[in-house]
């Protein structure tokens, strides 16, 4: 019988123990502390709406294409309008904002 896999939930957003030694990191390595951090992001789901050095806007969750939902609701005689009405309250896009600090540490804000 195989062991079974523990899920992975969430996972740290703080670079691996020993990932930098000693001094704070330089540019360089806020990058890599970023890339590290956004790599484990991506792989839970989230995507890259905004770059520069050392920060990046992350996205979870699409719009609701309102102009489709209005076309459907018309051409369905209002049948649609349920369905449109359900995802418009249902429908959340999350936004996030990760920076690395002088230190090497994420700092993680929140965004509408």
């Amino acid at each position: 019988m195989k062991p079974r896999r523990a899920s992975r939930g969430w996972v740290s957003i703080e670079p691996p123990p020993g990932y930098y030694v000693g001094e704070p990191p330089d540019d360089v390595q806020r990058g890599l502390i970023l890339d590290w951090v956004v790599s484990e992001r991506i792989a839970s789901g989230w995507r890259v709406e905004s770059r520069s050095g050392t920060q990046v806007v992350l996205v979870r969750g699409q719009p609701v294409n309102h102009v489709l939902h209005a076309f459907l609701t018309v051409f369905s005689c209002l049948v649609w309008g349920v369905v449109w009405m359900g995802l418009a309250v249902t429908n959340r896009v999350e936004r996030v904002a990760l920076t690395v600090d002088v230190q090497g540490h994420i700092v993680t804000v929140n965004a509408p």
